[in-house]
């Protein structure tokens, strides 16, 4: 979000040099410009799971479409589309969950114009305007919650019906490359100006912004070179907090999560546990939750129960209203690898005496090391780049570098802003760079 404004806000650097240039301009601070921002932040999870399906998707249908003498436009919309229906709907209604819990695209870019959504409107009455009528604001975040179950039921329903759409079977063939003839050249400039304006533009006006005073095309960027932004983001007590915090609560909070996701995961479904179809059924609801509401309910917890007031103004809290949030995320990504494991291997060791706690630690745990690996690292990312939670729960010496963004660009700061962004982009691509030299055996182990 902020990269889009300091690109494309009313000031930003291409707004004002296609107004220099006479032609019309826009307005990102509007709806259309909040959904068209919202849709492209989408647009990766919705490919991600449309793409999965097409392939796995069987060939031999449209094969045999093309050999009957169907043609491509034909093929695709009498049965490629309908064999990806399920990915499709799930998409949609992923998007739908995910879209009713964002924040940062409606409160960087919606707010200026006093455009407000569910998720504003809570942080907005609860923390900015100090308002103690509890029990409007619960209502409203009862309705939220009550609207992201019904999705997520939904979501759980159509997972089920997936069997009667598939199409891979044992003897599946390769599929085959659909040639787009004349129209390949426009779609790869299409696919190219696409990842242009909305990727690469982004993220070298906000990297520019972060070395730079000012931002502006009517300045020579190259000739206002400066590492103020940057001093400024390591040497101020709040932004150095906020950048150590962030990195505590990845590192350590990730960690405890992870091990602690791995137990809910292995009690569900590796331990005779009188309850643990509860267990999984509850790791799995905090789906319905979004972060403002999961903050709201840690916010009032802590004020109205005295027994854990303490933790208010700590990173504790954090670390388990993070762990919250994400507990779905993480059951979910350990769960696959334990349901391959064959069973076998748990009944050999308690014929051999070995209790429950030793099958665990001594047979699964070892073989689940290299899920546990990715497990930590897909949360050390996400802890690192949430902030939603945290508006509610943000107090001095608890802030995040998320929350730090949020209430500097308030106050019109772009350069340091830019500066804790670009921190935050270059800790997640060092992550990702690590992760990558985790050796291909290790993972296949």
């Amino acid at each position: 979000a902020f990269a889009w404004r300091v690109m494309y806000g009313p000031q930003g650097f291409i707004t004002v040099a296609v107004g220099q240039l006479g032609l019309p301009t826009w307005n990102l601070y509007s709806m259309g410009g909040l959904i068209v921002v919202a849709a492209l932040y989408f647009m990766p999870l919705t490919y991600l799971y449309c793409s999965s399906s097409l392939l796995l998707a069987d060939p031999q249908l449209e094969n045999a479409a093309r050999i009957s003498g169907a043609r491509p436009m034909r093929v695709l919309l009498s049965i490629t589309i309908p064999l990806i229906r399920p990915a499709m709907l799930y998409s949609v209604l992923l998007t739908l969950v995910s879209g009713i819990e964002l924040l940062s695209i409606p409160l960087v870019l919606g707010v200026p114009s006093n455009i407000d959504v569910l998720s504003t409107f809570l942080y907005r009455t609860a923390i900015q305007s100090g308002s103690s009528d509890y029990g409007m604001l619960a209502v409203v975040a009862l309705m939220v919650v009550v609207f992201v179950t019904v999705l997520v039921r939904m979501q759980n329903e159509l997972t089920k019906q997936e069997r009667r759409f598939v199409s891979v079977g044992g003897k599946a063939s390769r599929a085959r490359i659909l040639s787009l003839g004349a129209l390949r050249w426009p779609a790869g400039i299409l696919v190219g100006l696409l990842v242009v304006l909305t990727i690469i533009v982004p993220l070298v006006g906000i990297t520019l912004q972060a070395f730079t005073p000012f931002l502006s095309p009517l300045a020579n960027p190259f000739s206002l070179l400066t590492l103020d932004n940057f001093r400024e983001a390591f040497e101020f007590g709040r932004y150095r907090q906020s950048i150590f915090n962030s990195l505590f609560l990845a590192a350590v909070g990730g960690l405890i999560a992870t091990l602690f996701m791995a137990l809910c995961a292995l009690v569900a479904y590796r331990s005779w546990f009188p309850f643990r179809g509860a267990v999984k059924y509850l790791a799995l609801y905090p789906r319905a939750f979004p972060g403002t509401v999961i903050g709201l309910g840690f916010l009032w917890a802590l004020l109205s129960v005295p027994a854990i007031g303490g933790l208010r103004n700590t990173l504790w809290v954090l670390v388990i209203a993070y762990s919250m949030r994400y507990l779905p995320l993480g059951f979910s990504s350990v769960s696959p690898s334990i349901l391959q494991i064959s069973d076998e291997l748990d009944r050999a060791a308690r014929v051999s005496g070995a209790n429950w706690l030793g099958v665990m630690r001594h047979i699964m745990l070892p073989l689940l090391r290299p899920a546990l690996i990715a497990t930590y690292l897909l949360l050390f990312i996400t802890f690192l780049k949430e902030y939603s939670v945290a508006l509610f729960l943000n107090a001095p010496g608890s802030e995040v570098i998320g929350t730090t963004m949020i209430q500097v660009s308030e106050q019109g700061g772009m350069g340091p802003v830019a500066a804790l962004a670009v921190v935050q982009l270059l800790i997640i691509a060092i992550v990702l760079w690590i992760s990558g030299l985790i050796p291909t055996a290790k993972v296949r182990e």
